[in-house]
């Protein structure tokens, strides 16, 4: 048998359009006749550093068109008009670089295939980092990042290190990299199934598998998505990293049809039909509807005979993605979208009913007595006062309950905002501020509201039965608001916030805010309704 080689993932010429930083930090240099491009350290920090700028700030010129055509779909139900129409005015002012486009600015990762004839000569890692760090304690972005102190134990690192890092060598004297900004939520939805062959049998029996597993992400990661389906793999590890690829749009150059080669290739029918599943869940972007995904890869993979892994992934709606490199001729970038603004007239022209308003500070009896007066799914306006608190708060107000003290006087008298903040731009009262995914903290809420808090609960996503039977049991109710819309809420919504307990928690300490119309939809009533 002859041999030949493949690469296992082959892709089709590079159409990614970019723009150029700079040509300095870089020369080409000969030795012993052959072309080595120098890179200095310098580059890697700038590079990094404007990158994760970039991807905070800024989306793919495809992707706002996307969200667009939301609003021509004359399938698409008035929530999922409603969300695209947010989205779109989250993105003009996220443009302007001072409020993110998300609070959750993610954890940085940054994967780099460095030629063969790219000289350095530093450790790579570390440059690339300071440019993390730098753009993660200037640009408004929020640190994330928990170190552990032991292995129950943690604290934030408070820059957002460490970057996931990973430098591959490959042929050339050509520097290329992908950087995401990925969120917990939308990491979090992230799945590997161990499958066999007998997955395969059939169209019939793949579709089945499909819909069950798409419909199972829901909505907690911020759609609408761009879902990535990954079938097989050399090893689980290579499905899953091929599914995060995939998501983020960087296979999108890969050949779109089998060879009978040992190579992987994409395939745009079963894309479709990934599409279409995702439209027949109902789901919507958020509040129902046919928008729960606007995009669609599928990336076939060699696999061996005795496993079948399958991967399931997306990119959220904060699709922080970049392609960059370096060569002889500078570093360049990605080009993104700086004018969003003109997709503005297309909202303008959207006939949406005046929603409800609600006033949060009424007695909590009395607002969930307001509530009950309209179904789920019905849009809102919140105006008056909201508890943030999330994660670690809600541990600590946990412990505080276990060991026989009261839950504050605070946490019971308004409802409870379940997000944390990027960043606040000096002199404004907030940065970007859109909620997290509430099912984080479904294990406190029955605890919680047989102490008189938690009553009334604001998030985003899908939550457990133990919550939907809590709020028929305590007269509770959970509303949704847009998840992906936080420069929106930083402007728009939010009049005030300040740190009312638990400073040492940063971004996650219990803030007191006031709202005016934050838009929000009923999810689950007090007589045990729910919207999905």
């Amino acid at each position: 048998m002859k041999f030949e080689y493949t690469p296992l993932f082959k892709q089709e010429r590079d159409q990614t359009r970019y723009v150029k930083l700079t040509s300095n930090y870089v020369q080409e240099i000969k030795f012993r006749g052959r072309k080595f491009l120098e890179v200095q350290a310098e580059a890697l920090r700038l590079l990094a550093r404007q990158a994760f700028f970039l991807v905070n700030f800024y989306f793919r010129t495809s992707h706002l068109e996307n969200l667009a055509s939301i609003l021509d779909d004359p399938e698409a139900s008035d929530n999922d008009r409603f969300v695209a129409a947010a989205l779109l005015r989250n993105a003009v002012i996220s443009a302007e670089g001072l409020l993110p486009l998300c609070q959750d600015t993610g954890t940085a990762n940054i994967i780099g295939y460095k030629g063969e004839r790219v000289l350095t000569g530093v450790d790579d890692a570390r440059y690339l980092s300071r440019g993390v760090f730098e753009a993660y304690t200037t640009f408004n972005l929020r640190a994330s990042q928990n170190a552990p102190l032991s292995i129950l134990e943690e604290k934030n690192t408070g820059n957002n290190l460490p970057a996931q890092i990973e430098i591959f060598s490959t042929p050339g004297s050509e520097y290329r990299f992908y950087f995401v900004a990925k969120g917990g939520g939308s990491s979090n939805k992230t799945a590997l199934y161990q499958e066999n062959k007998s997955l395969l049998r059939d169209e019939t029996t793949l579709l089945d598998f499909l819909r069950e597993k798409i419909r199972a992400i829901g909505v907690a990661a911020c759609p609408p998505y761009r879902l990535a389906v990954v079938i097989g793999g050399l090893s689980p590890e290579m499905t899953t990293k091929t599914v995060k690829l995939a998501s983020a749009g960087f296979l999108d150059n890969l050949v779109t049809r089998p060879t009978g080669r040992p190579h992987g290739y994409r395939d745009l029918e079963w894309e479709k039909k990934v599409l279409q599943i995702a439209r027949e869940t109902g789901l919507g972007a958020q509040f129902g509807g046919v928008a729960l995904a606007v995009e669609a890869r599928v990336i076939r993979l060699p696999r061996h005979g005795g496993s079948l892994p399958v991967g399931i992934g997306l990119s959220c709606n904060a699709d922080r993605n970049l392609i960059a490199k370096i060569n002889r001729h500078g570093i360049f970038v990605e080009a993104m979208d700086r004018n969003p603004a003109r997709f503005l007239k297309k909202i303008d022209r959207l006939k949406l009913e005046e929603a409800p308003a609600i006033n949060l500070d009424e007695p909590v009896d009395s607002l969930a007595e307001e509530l009950s007066r309209y179904p789920v799914g019905t849009r809102l306006r919140l105006s008056g006062t909201l508890i943030v608190a999330r994660d670690m708060a809600h541990l600590r107000l946990k412990k505080m309950l276990d060991s026989g003290q009261p839950l504050p006087e605070y946490f019971k008298k308004h409802p409870v905002y379940y997000a944390g903040p990027a960043k606040a731009p000096r002199s404004w009262p907030t940065g970007s501020f859109g909620p997290t995914t509430a099912q984080r903290m479904d294990s406190y809420v029955e605890e919680f509201m047989k102490s008189g808090a938690s009553r009334v609960m604001l998030a985003k996503g899908n939550r457990s039965d133990r919550v939907i039977e809590a709020c028929r049991r305590y007269n509770g109710f959970y509303l949704g608001t847009i998840g992906g819309a936080a420069a929106l809420v930083a402007r728009e919504y939010i009049i005030s916030s300040e740190v009312i307990d638990f400073e040492d928690l940063g971004m996650e300490a219990v803030r007191k805010i006031v709202v005016q119309n934050l838009p929000a939809f009923i999810i689950y009533d007090n007589r045990g309704h729910k919207l999905y």
